[in-house]
């Protein structure tokens, strides 16, 4: 990528990470019943690199160019809203993922967890409304978002955030600490738990398109970009546990070893994980390529941020 193109997508992803910003602090409610709110905005509003929702909204560019102006307005608002859903979906993972029956955390982004702050049954009922607003921001009243994209849109994050993803993802790795798992093991744990939600943030970007207009193929290359970025993201998160320290990473650093669970780098060592990460980026660079869709430029950047980023 040339050093313009740089600067744009740098550009591009501020302007849009701006748009997901505002459009949380309008749709996540302030004053739900009984403190509630003020739960579900600490969650979902205390920082955090907006990974998914961008790689939402830089599907969605990716897959625009050939789109009457109508239509692409009626898309993009489309995407918005499957940018910000994704988004609450990763935050209630978190904030389960906390939690003493799960992780035990007590830092998150570098601020006490949600349960930590407001108690075990706050953050259990914070998770649980984030999710089912999630699906609520994919389902507006009135014609925002046509049904045909509506359905594909909950289809795409139910799937990756339950038992085939997400969830299942994370019931494995409860079950793992202190084994020995193999690489095929591992990888299929963090396929799951990590990469169905980064997977599904490309793809519910790609479905707010009019796919004729898509070269052939294209929505399998950029899945298959999604995949390997996903699993990079976890090679790296396992490397930055080794590496890194509490206050750079914003979360406790050393707890997979505490907790004796199983990594890449526990499994191959750190110079091998660096390697698999670099190998799996470009892997992810090269099906962008080899999907022949314009305005790819923000998505290359993204996978470059995935394995240079220190926390």
């Amino acid at each position: 990528m040339s050093m313009a193109s740089a600067v744009a997508a740098q550009d591009w992803a501020a302007q849009a990470r701006l748009a997901v910003e505002r459009a949380l602090t309008q749709w996540v409610p302030e004053h739900a019943s009984a403190g509630l709110g003020a739960s579900m905005r600490y969650a979902v509003m205390g920082g955090g690199k907006r990974l998914r929702p961008l790689l939402c909204l830089a599907a969605r560019r990716s897959v625009s160019a050939k789109e009457p102006l109508e239509l692409r307005e009626v898309l993009d608002q489309a995407a918005l809203r499957a940018a910000c859903a994704v988004e609450l979906i990763h935050a209630y993972s978190l904030v389960h993922d906390d939690m003493p029956c799960m992780d035990n955390d007590v830092l998150r982004r570098g601020l006490p967890t949600v349960h930590v702050k407001f108690g075990q049954a706050q953050a259990l009922l914070c998770g649980d409304a984030l999710q089912s607003l999630a699906f609520e921001l994919l389902t507006p009243e009135g014609a925002q978002v046509e049904p045909r994209v509506q359905v594909e849109l909950c289809r795409l994050l139910s799937v990756a955030a339950g038992h085939a993803g997400m969830c299942g993802g994370q019931a494995i790795d409860l079950q793992s600490v202190g084994l020995n798992l193999n690489r095929e093991a591992l990888e299929e744990m963090h396929q799951k738990k990590t990469g169905a939600l980064l997977v599904a943030s490309v793809m519910m970007g790609a479905a707010c398109a009019q796919a004729q207009l898509l070269p052939e193929g294209a929505v399998q290359h950029l899945k298959t970009y999604a995949a390997h970025l996903g699993l990079a993201f976890q090679v790296v998160d396992d490397i930055l546990d080794v590496v890194g320290d509490t206050q750079t990473l914003g979360k406790t650093a050393g707890k997979d070893a505490d907790m004796d669970k199983p990594t890449f780098v526990s499994l191959l060592g750190l110079p091998e994980a660096k390697a698999l990460a670099q190998r799996l980026h470009d892997q992810a660079q090269a099906a962008l390529v080899a999907s022949q869709l314009p305005h790819t430029e923000v998505l290359s950047a993204l996978a470059q941020e995935v394995i240079d980023r220190q926390h």
